[in-house]
């Protein structure tokens, strides 16, 4: 029995190995009690031309001549009791990694929003029905209100509409000694400018932390040596630059790692102050 017992746990670690693999799209990173992974949803080549603000000088600095990749990234969060989504990417691939993880549709008990692009919300409905039945969704008020309400955004009506009365509404708070914790553990921090509800999370458990930082950057090559230079899909620009840097200034100072949607594998790392500018240290 003992044998067994053995067997058995050498079988768990050699398949939570598997699963935190590049040719998997995972990457698993543990957060005190929580077990966080960034799971791929595609993957395809970059283009630079989506940051306007960077000259020919700047692109062939940072851009190889080769080229780059560029990533559509969820992350799932694994907590004591309870499996929670950020974000959906396109949906698809999304699905394959969870079930990878030993998760269905219907275990997951929320689906935390960084905001209402199409690209981070593509997995939450199809044909009006829920693809996560027993989850709540959580976003920032102001977005909700912006493509529901102000400028309209069908997929995002679509998305909310499935789910009725298990869509919640928080109003983050800025960059402070003070956050809106909306689940144990994972607080809402205020990150406007790419849209005007974009939201990055700050997990924590057991004294670790890790920021969810969903599209504070798009060409990270670019971005974090310069992160005045903004993306043609941010909203407000400059806006989107201010929380751009406050992020990646309030990472840096403590140290705490920092994940991304756009950010190719293994999607998270520890930024570092670098000159005018940041760098990012992917982990490993």
């Amino acid at each position: 029995m003992k044998k067994m017992l053995i067997l058995s746990l050498i079988f768990c670690l050699l398949a939570a190995v598997v699963f935190a693999s590049e040719s998997d799209g995972i990457f698993s990173y543990r957060v005190g009690q929580f077990e966080v992974y960034m799971l791929v949803g595609a993957e395809r080549e970059g283009n630079a031309t989506i940051i306007p603000g960077a000259n020919d000088a700047v692109l062939k600095r940072f851009i190889p001549a080769s080229g780059f990749m560029h990533a559509t990234n969820a992350f799932l969060i694994k907590a004591p009791g309870r499996n929670i989504l950020v974000d959906t990417a396109f949906g698809g691939p999304i699905f394959e990694k969870l079930e990878k993880l030993g998760v269905k549709p219907e275990q997951i008990d929320a689906v935390l929003l960084s905001h209402l692009h199409g690209d981070h919300i593509g997995g939450l409905q199809a044909n009006g029905r829920p693809i996560f039945p027993n989850a709540k969704i959580y976003l920032d008020s102001k977005e909700r209100d912006h493509f529901t309400g102000i400028a309209v955004n069908q997929g995002a009506v679509d998305a909310l509409r499935a789910y009725g009365s298990s869509v919640i509404t928080f109003d983050a708070l800025p960059i402070g000694p003070v956050y809106k914790e909306i689940l144990p553990g994972i607080s809402a921090i205020a990150n406007y400018g790419h849209t005007p509800g974009h939201t990055v999370f700050l997990v924590e458990s057991r004294g670790e932390k890790l920021i969810i930082a969903g599209d504070f950057l798009h060409v990270a090559l670019v971005q974090f040596s310069l992160p005045e230079i903004s993306a043609t899909f941010d909203m407000d620009q400059r806006a989107a630059a201010s929380s751009r840097t406050q992020i990646m200034d309030y990472a840096a100072r403590r140290r705490i790692p920092v994940g991304a949607m756009h950010i190719v594998y293994p999607g998270i790392g520890i930024v570092e102050a670098d000159g005018f500018g940041f760098k990012f240290v992917p982990l490993k």
